[in-house]
């Protein structure tokens, strides 16, 4: 393993009862995200400087597509509910987009 000063986090999932249709991963960061802001609301959470070709955007607008995960995190009063809310139309969405093209069951 190399030093890096590179920042972050990787799930590796290897328990012998793993679901993989049940786990949602990108869920779990956002709630560890909204536990993480709960905690220490001042704390820097969001990359603010230039992420790769973008420099107008924040960079984890762009890796979600939109401003909705971050919003989320950072309203006080807003609840996993909520999150499900949000999310919803756009994972059913996906769902179906990539139906067509899945080679494995």
């Amino acid at each position: 393993m190399r030093a890096s000063s590179a920042r972050g986090i990787q799930i590796h999932i290897d328990d012998a009862g793993y679901d993989h249709d049940g786990f949602k991963p990108w869920r779990l960061i956002a709630l560890a995200l909204k536990c993480l802001r709960t905690l220490k609301p001042d704390y820097n959470l969001w990359r603010d400087f230039s992420y790769e070709y973008e420099r107008d955007r924040l960079a984890i607008d762009l890796i979600n597509g939109s401003d909705l995960l971050r919003r989320w995190v950072d309203d006080s009063a807003a609840t996993p509910r909520d999150l499900d809310a949000l999310a919803g139309a756009d994972e059913a969405a996906w769902i179906s987009e990539r139906e067509s093209v899945l080679l494995y069951d």
